[in-house]
C-alpha cells in the first residue's frame, strides 16, 4: 500500500483524511476523533508535515462555476522557458513535464471561455518555440481540487494579457 511506503500507519491515514475534510479542525478535535490525546496529535501532525505528505493549500476549488478552467497541452522546444512564461501569469496556475507527444501541461483560468482562448492564443499559439497545442475545457472534477489563485500578483509589464484590464481576474 501507499500509505505503508511512505511510512504511514492507520492513525496517520486518519489524521490526515480529517484535515483533508475538514481542514479548521484543531488537534483537540482531532485527538477526540482518534482516540489519542492532543499532544500525540501535534507531534504526528509534524512529523507528517516534515514528510511532505501534509501540507496546506489555500486557492480557489476548480468547482466554482464563476471561473473558467481549461488544460492544455504543449509540445515546447523548451519546456524551460514554458515554466518561465506559467511562472509570471497569474492565468496560468500551474505548469507539468509530462510524458507521451506532448512535454508539458497547463492548468489556466479566465473569467469565461474566451479570456481562456486570449491568454493560450497569447502565451503558446503564437509562441514560435511552441509546437503544438491542445487545448481541453475542465467541465467538472470528480473530487474538490484547490489551486492557488494569485490575486496579488506583480503584472509582467510586457505581457498584453496581464495588463488586459478586461481580463483582470
Amino acid at each position: 500500500m501507499l500509505s505503508e511506503r511512505m511510512g504511514l500507519d492507520d492513525i496517520d491515514c486518519m489524521i490526515i483524511d480529517l484535515i483533508q475534510r475538514a481542514p479548521h479542525l484543531t488537534h483537540a478535535q482531532i485527538a477526540k476523533k482518534v482516540s489519542r490525546s492532543q499532544p500525540t496529535i501535534g507531534i504526528r501532525i509534524k512529523k507528517l508535515e516534515k514528510l511532505g505528505v501534509l501540507k496546506y493549500q489555500a486557492g480557489i476549488t476548480i468547482k466554482n462555476k464563476d471561473l473558467c478552467f481549461a488544460r492544455v497541452d504543449l509540445l515546447a522546444r523548451n519546456p524551460h522557458d514554458v515554466f518561465k512564461i506559467i511562472q509570471k501569469c497569474p492565468f496560468l496556475l500551474n505548469g507539468f513535464r509530462i510524458s507521451g507527444s506532448m512535454n508539458i501541461s497547463v492548468l489556466l483560468v479566465g473569467l469565461n471561455q474566451k479570456d481562456v482562448e486570449r491568454v493560450t492564443n497569447y502565451h503558446f499559439r503564437s509562441n514560435p518555440d511552441i509546437l503544438k497545442v491542445q487545448m481541453d475545457y475542465i467541465t467538472d472534477a470528480a473530487l474538490d481540487l484547490i489551486i492557488p489563485l494569485n490575486l496579488y500578483h506583480e503584472r509582467d509589464k510586457d505581457c498584453v494579457i496581464c495588463n488586459d484590464e478586461h481580463l483582470d481576474i
